[in-house]
């Protein structure tokens, strides 16, 4: 073999290493920047005396997150979407009618968001004990989200406290 024919099969096999490393290095680099965006939605519940109680929800991730379905329940019977219609189901029939926001499919919420979707501006445990038992005992909420790459099927629930 002649020295040009090894400079040449070299040089086509370092080419194709560095193909592989260059494709290798953007997929990972891709899967970096989906995490780095990656939304973390979480349910709380806050019954502090005097103050504002009820479901907070919190962002606490470092992205976006986009609302692809909802679901409210009560007592294991399904009553729709976190929607002002099906929230108003809920608040029917307490002794005061929480406060609520509500959202839509397709929705985004961002990555700093911090608000109460059901809540009692001050919370007194004798007065509210109904909207405190509906909060704790009886309501299920789920919301279905993603990043804005979209695909990731993320879950945030709210069960009943047993």
């Amino acid at each position: 073999m002649k020295a040009e024919t090894v400079t040449a099969i070299c040089a086509v096999v370092i080419a194709i290493a560095s193909l592989a490393v260059s494709i290798y290095q953007a997929r990972v680099m891709r899967q970096h920047n989906r995490h780095s965006v990656r939304p973390v939605l979480q349910l709380h519940r806050g019954w502090p005396a005097g103050g504002r109680a009820g479901i907070r929800l919190i962002n606490s991730g470092l992205g976006p997150a986009v609302v692809v379905d909802s679901l409210l329940s009560v007592d294991g019977e399904a009553i729709g979407a976190w929607c002002e219609s099906s929230v108003d189901r809920v608040r029917e029939g307490l002794s005061v009618s929480p406060s609520a926001v509500t959202f839509n499919r397709g929705e985004v919420i961002a990555t700093v968001y911090e608000q109460y979707l059901l809540s009692i501006a001050s919370y007194d445990p004798y007065n509210h004990a109904d909207v405190e038992d509906m909060i704790n005992r009886r309501l299920t909420l789920e919301i279905r989200y993603e990043s804005v790459y979209g695909g990731e099927n993320y879950t945030a629930v709210l069960h009943p406290v047993r």
